[in-house]
């Protein structure tokens, strides 16, 4: 099964669609969209493979935020349909940072949707996310073989 990805926002009236398609590109890096009219409601979308989620794990790591971002993940995943959905603060999304949130509630212009299809969720998101030990993501402590990596293991036997 190839990777499935389905980014989607719903553009409120009282947004400007330029802002939210800055939002959407600054988690995806893709600037290519679909305009989906529902009824009254609009729509941003953009759909893809893996290279749409490219800019999102570097944002995840350059926020820092890799462990809670797991998490997040996890909690949505369906192992039976092969999927897994989560959603971004769209305000936040809009200053160029992230946050996650719920479907509800908690952006109050609407959350950016995340579903991704794939054979294995699970690897997907530990591609994504990561661990990391005292901060550092465990794939780099594996490349770089450095003293902290190390200092790190005997660490986390504590």
């Amino acid at each position: 099964m190839r990777t499935k990805v389905l980014v989607e926002a719903e553009v409120r009236p009282t947004e400007d669609e330029g802002k939210v398609a800055k939002a959407i590109t600054s988690l995806t890096g893709s600037s290519s969209f679909k305009k989906i009219q529902m009824g009254r409601r609009a729509y941003l979308t953009q759909e893809g493979g893996e290279e749409i989620l490219a800019a999102f794990r570097a944002l995840l790591r350059r926020e820092r935020i890799l462990d809670a971002a797991r998490k997040m993940m996890l909690r949505g995943t369906d192992e039976q349909e092969s999927k897994f959905t989560f959603f971004v603060n769209k305000q936040v999304a809009m200053t160029g940072h992230l946050s996650f949130c719920m479907p509800e509630g908690e952006s109050p212009m609407g959350p950016i949707s995340f579903t991704i299809e794939t054979a294995d969720p699970k690897s997907l998101i530990e591609w994504l996310a990561t661990r990391t030990i005292d901060g550092i993501p465990v794939d780099e402590l594996c490349q770089s073989g450095s003293q902290h990596s190390a200092h790190s293991e005997r660490h986390s036997k504590r």
